[in-house]
């Protein structure tokens, strides 16, 4: 824990670090009212969204839905994404990742509003 915490902090909200195994990692999510992550996308690792509280705005490819409470999406490998919180309450989702790779910096940003490279 002195080099890598369990919960980070970040401009749109925060997460905490709850499992982790050789090819799998488990996040819960929250993103703030009206705040979203990077439009982004992962060459190793696919992403399984289970939303548990307020509602998501998710973009996948040149689609954007909407995914309520108790529901759930696949992020295929490659696939270019974003989480979105158009909400007033704050979003919390479960996240579990699952590939060969696995650490933050498989994290190629296409677009962010918070400047980040």
């Amino acid at each position: 824990e002195a080099t890598a915490h369990r919960l980070c902090h970040r401009p749109w909200g925060h997460y905490d670090s709850l499992d982790r195994g050789e090819r799998y990692q488990v996040k819960r999510i929250v993103v703030s009212p009206g705040a979203q992550l990077s439009l982004q996308r992962h060459y190793h690792r696919a992403e399984h969204w289970v939303v548990v509280r307020g509602t998501a705005e998710v973009t996948t490819g040149d689609t954007t839905s909407i995914v309520h409470e108790n529901q759930s999406i696949f992020i295929p490998i490659g696939t270019v994404h974003r989480l979105a919180n158009p909400g007033k309450i704050p979003l919390e989702l479960i996240e579990v990742q699952t590939g060969s790779y696995l650490g933050e910096d498989d994290i190629v940003r296409i677009e962010d509003v918070y400047r980040r490279e």
